[in-house]
């Protein structure tokens, strides 16, 4: 309906426009609370870097959106006051004023509100309580950075101020701003919503840029915090200049470019004004940066200057958030009807006499530019600017001034109200605007949501297409969306994936969220979601490759019932069925010279000595203790001793018979015999102090071996003190070399048999397997350390056993002939050949 009366105003505003008109004089209005309001009416400051002195800043250039805000203003002012339920018989006045988009040029009317009412001078007091400032509530200004210096000094008035942009984080800060307002949500809400676009897309390597004002740095750095909690890559992360006068900002322009090219994504978010969001737009397109998907806000992308740039379109995808407004209901007619009345000469000369009213010259409030524009220059403007934050800031001024006065539906009581007094209702109860409800939140700002915008081109025009919206979750509808690529698919943009269970994160780069998935090695597990590393098993615990969770250690050592600990009782089985026959057959030939020969008695108790030894097998098999750990090398060691006692005996024999004949007949009776007992015993219990110090020193004990096997505890018994080690076994070393060196060297004649080369022999034997055994011994840590015990033990028996004993079972199973007083009676009694001779 208001279309045709739109454009029949556009047309004769058009017309009437070819001289100047008055509308700069329609900022200012006299009334019983004055409101002021801080708009961007102009940007490109002229002289704020060459001052040399506190002058005041010009902007030479017109900025509409900001021109549309301040009537919007003027708009909800006038429709406040023809009401005549909301302040009914209250007159709201404004004063309005430029800020250029500086906080410099910001703070002179900011300084000009908080004066005394009627006057140009703030008063010093300790007590502002009964002061009663020019402006009871401030709307605006537009930017965060602006807002950060004004909102400290209104604050300390506590004069309310609500601001219709400002979306910084920083500015949440209730104890920091405690009468700072904002009818738009924080950055915190579209940093979510960018977060969630890219989530929703899979893309995870992107670069993002910022402005170098407090805007841009504040959603940077907020964005950068978030990203990071959503498996989100940065990949560059840089600020472009503000002051693109600087001879410096086109170097660092290109600098920026150049490095987001190097990053190789595909994906660009881009918190930033208009402004320095074009300067970085218009270097990409003459560097040729490839197309890319750009992510914008509210800030430039519904910017029509940006939206001009040339060959804007070989830029890529460009998609935005933009907060969520509806629109206000008569504001483009009376913007249309605004332009007529500023026409006609009556209508301005009253507008003059209300500026007169205001009495101020402090400040000049007018807008130069404002009146030499028609309403066709502004309507593309007006027809997509967001004004329903400014209408709903000055609303939300007028309800708390409705509370504070008590007033009703039909009218309110006179009553001075100080600014500060309007705080508490700011706070409390909603609001409603035009049907729809609003309240502030506990960081006195406003969560309206947001809709996600895309740049659609047809034939050359842009039209802001909406593609999705966000609230409490982000809904998009894809179909609307055609992306810069050849299948019109969202371009992909990874630098790496979601990891599968039992997979870590393994960084790769300089970028610690850019990784490859890598599988979770043996005995360790992967522990919790996108983790870095995995995590190790317990001791007692192993894991597989690429595992979710350990599991407990079986137990390993040598079962019975394992092959091949069958084949070693069977081994040991015939070791001592050989013993045993062995033995009986030498009882029964005890009195025969070749028994009486050997050591007579002394073999039978040899032999029983082996026996032992040969079961002392059965303790490496079984599950290993302390205790079996010590016994073994015990029962070994005093074992082997009482064979190599009877084997010392007979080589001290032979070694007086053969080394010391003159000597023999004196020194023979201590070495035969029953005296030969009393040597046994002596080597015995020589044996047995050595193993008394290594029960002392540091006995065998069990201990798990968590190393040697992938999915076992291998349960072994270890060497805790080398040194009683070797002086238990070193002591039995002892003996067989002195043995081995009483009989290597004797000699007989080929008529008589030889008794000393069964002993060499034997030692020989014996010192072969230890020699090796202690090698293995010293390194083995599997369960093949027991099976080496075993294996050694029986060994050892077995050459004692063929070496010394065999050669005589045959003399008297097989050659009864040799078994004779003649042949044996003097094999050990006679001389040395070379003494015969």
């Amino acid at each position: 309906i208001m279309v045709p009366d739109l454009l029949l105003c556009v047309s004769f505003g058009y017309a009437a426009a070819l001289r100047p008109t008055c509308l700069s004089a329609q900022f200012r209005r006299p009334g019983d609370y004055i409101i002021g309001g801080l708009f961007p009416f102009g940007t490109d400051t002229v002289n704020l870097t060459a001052r040399s002195e506190p002058t005041s800043v010009a902007c030479e250039r017109l900025f509409v959106d900001g021109l549309i805000w301040a009537l919007g203003m003027k708009f909800a002012i006038d429709q406040i006051n023809n009401s005549t339920s909301l302040l009914p018989g209250v007159k709201l006045g404004y004063d309005m004023y430029n800020t250029c988009f500086e906080p410099v040029v910001a703070l002179q009317p900011s300084l000009l509100f908080l004066t005394r009412n009627g006057t140009t001078g703030i008063g010093v007091l300790c007590n502002y309580t009964d002061y009663q400032p020019r402006v009871t509530a401030v709307i605006g200004p537009y930017r965060s950075d602006l807002c950060m210096v004004t909102a400290k000094l209104f604050s300390f008035f506590l004069i309310p101020q609500v601001s219709y942009g400002a979306s910084s984080e920083q500015l949440s800060n209730t104890e920091l701003y405690p009468s700072f307002y904002r009818t738009v949500p924080s950055d915190k809400n579209l940093v979510e919503a960018v977060v969630l676009l890219l989530n929703r897309f899979g893309w995870n390597w992107i670069a993002t840029v910022g402005s170098d004002d407090e805007y841009g740095r504040g959603a940077l750095g907020l964005f950068l915090s978030t990203a990071g909690n959503h498996s989100i890559c940065i990949a560059f992360e840089g600020l472009i200049p503000t002051d693109l006068a600087d001879p410096e900002a086109q170097t660092q322009l290109e600098d920026t470019v150049k490095l987001i090219n190097n990053t190789k994504v595909n994906i660009i978010v881009l918190f930033a004004f208009s402004q320095p969001a074009q300067a970085l737009l218009e270097q990409s397109i003459r560097m040729g940066l490839s197309e890319k998907v750009w992510i914008g806000t509210e800030a430039w992308i519904l910017s029509d200057t940006t939206a001009s740039t040339p060959n804007i379109q070989s830029i890529g995808t460009v998609l935005g958030f933009i907060m969520k407004a509806g629109t206000v209901p008569g504001f483009q007619k009376y913007v249309a009807d605004l332009f007529t009345s500023v026409q006609q000469d009556k209508f301005c000369q009253e507008s003059r006499e209300f500026n007169h009213l205001m009495n101020s010259d402090a400040v000049d409030t007018l807008c130069k530019e404002c009146d030499h524009i028609s309403l066709r220059d502004i309507s593309p403007v007006l027809r997509r600017s967001q004004m329903q934050p400014v209408y709903i800031a000055v609303y939300s001024v007028a309800h708390a001034l409705h509370r504070a006065l008590g007033c009703t539906h039909h009218a309110c009581p006179k009553a001075s109200i100080k600014s500060w007094q309007l705080l508490h209702f700011m706070n409390t109860l909603p609001f409603t605007v035009n049907g729809q409800s609003f309240e502030f939140d506990q960081t006195h700002g406003t969560n309206t949501g947001y809709k996600l915008i895309f740049w659609s081109w047809k034939n050359g025009t842009l039209t802001f297409l909406p593609v999705g919206d966000y609230e409490d979750s982000l809904y998009i509808d894809k179909s609307q969306i055609q992306f810069h690529t050849a299948d019109q698919k969202e371009p992909p943009s990874e630098c790496f994936r979601h990891c599968k269970p039992g997979q870590f994160k393994q960084i790769k780069g300089f970028h610690l969220c850019c990784y490859d998935c890598t599988d979770c090695p043996e005995n360790t597990f992967w522990s919790a979601k996108d983790s870095t590393t995995c995590t190790p098993c317990l001791e007692h615990q192993w894991s597989p490759v690429r595992s979710t969770q350990c599991y407990d250690r079986s137990e390993k050592y040598l079962f019975w019932n394992e092959p091949l600990t069958i084949a070693l009782l069977t081994l040991m089985s015939i070791t001592i069925s050989l013993i045993c026959l062995t033995a009986v057959l030498f009882l029964k030939n005890l009195e025969t010279p070749l028994v009486q020969a050997s050591g007579g008695k002394l073999n039978l108790f040899a032999l029983s000595a082996l026996t032992l030894l040969c079961l002392s097998s059965c303790l490496y098999i079984g599950k290993p203790s302390n205790t079996l750990c010590t016994i073994q090398q015990i029962v070994y060691a005093l074992c082997l001793n009482g064979c190599f006692s009877t084997f010392f005996i007979k080589s001290l024999e032979i070694t007086l018979v053969t080394e010391f004949p003159h000597c023999a007949p004196t020194l023979l009776h201590w070495v035969t015999r029953r005296r030969a007992w009393l040597l046994v015993a002596l080597c015995l219990l020589t044996e047995c102090s050595f193993c008394v110090c290594y029960l002392h020193l540091g006995p065998d004990s069990l201990q798990p071996d968590y190393k040697s096997l992938p999915t076992e505890v291998l349960l072994v018994c270890t060497t805790q003190s080398w040194l009683a080690f070797a002086l238990m076994h070193g002591y039995n070393g002892c003996v067989a070399f002195v043995c081995f060196l009483c009989t290597f060297m004797v000699r007989t004649s080929g008529k008589k048999y030889n008794i000393a080369r069964g002993i060499t022999f034997a030692i020989l034997i014996y010192l072969i397997i230890w020699i090796f055994f202690i090698a293995i011994f010293a390194t083995l840590k599997t369960v093949l350390k027991s099976v080496t015990q075993i294996g050694t033990i029986l060994a050892t028996t077995l050459g004692i056993l063929g070496t010394y004993y065999m050669p005589k079972c045959y003399i008297i199973l097989l050659r009864p002939d040799l078994n004779t007083i003649d042949y044996f009676q003097n094999s050990i009694k006679e001389e040395p050949e070379e003494n015969s001779q």
